[in-house]
């Protein structure tokens, strides 16, 4: 197996402006601040730059989760509706768990970004361990990778992905086959279970 991507960008795509524009800011912000962290990898992998119409989806988008080194969740109450985000959040939590057998992982691998907070709570998945609350952006915001109120919650999510490059790098078994991982079935509906647990 060899690393291709540094993070794999699931999200629930939307038709409007702002979904839109803040997910194109973040990547934008992202790329620029992971590329020095990688050798020849690519910084992210996103479905809307990466597949094409005539793709097998769920082996593209179960290859690209394997080969990434970590999962940022763009997180709003539309992505914990979608049945096939909550199938790529369930695959990386499968990844989560065959990674610790290789090497003491340092952190999760999913890193949710808060979007647009749930009007009754956040779901239980999204607010164990580390998460980083954007929810303040608007169309307004600006450049996000210039913006100084925003850019302490990058640094905090290229330096969670750095970290588990290097591990990877180094205990990643050589025999690992990516093509073989595929996405499980549709998890429930995320408020009827309760979340795994994992240590902090």
């Amino acid at each position: 197996m060899a690393i291709r991507y540094g993070c794999f960008f699931s999200y629930a795509h939307g038709r409007h402006a702002f979904m839109s524009k803040f997910k194109n800011d973040l990547v934008d912000a992202l790329k620029c601040y992971l590329e020095p962290h990688f050798d020849s990898e690519k910084e992210l992998f996103v479905d809307s730059e990466q597949l094409g119409g005539g793709d097998d989806l769920d082996r593209r988008i179960a290859t690209a989760l394997c080969e990434s080194v970590c999962m940022i969740v763009i997180y709003t109450p539309k992505y914990e509706a979608h049945p096939y985000t909550r199938r790529e959040f369930a695959a990386m939590q499968l990844i989560e768990s065959e990674r610790r057998l290789w090497y003491p992982l340092p952190s999760h691998l999913i890193i949710p970004v808060i979007m647009t907070r749930h009007p009754l709570s956040l779901p239980p998945q999204i607010t164990e361990g580390m998460y980083v609350d954007f929810s303040r952006y608007t169309l307004a915001t600006g450049d996000l990778k210039t913006n100084p109120d925003y850019l302490p919650d990058i640094e905090r999510i290229v330096q969670r992905i750095a970290s588990h490059y290097h591990f990877l790098k180094r205990y990643m078994p050589p025999e690992h086959d990516c093509s073989r991982f595929v996405l499980p079935d549709i998890p429930p509906e995320w408020r009827a279970i309760p979340p795994p647990h994992f240590p902090r």
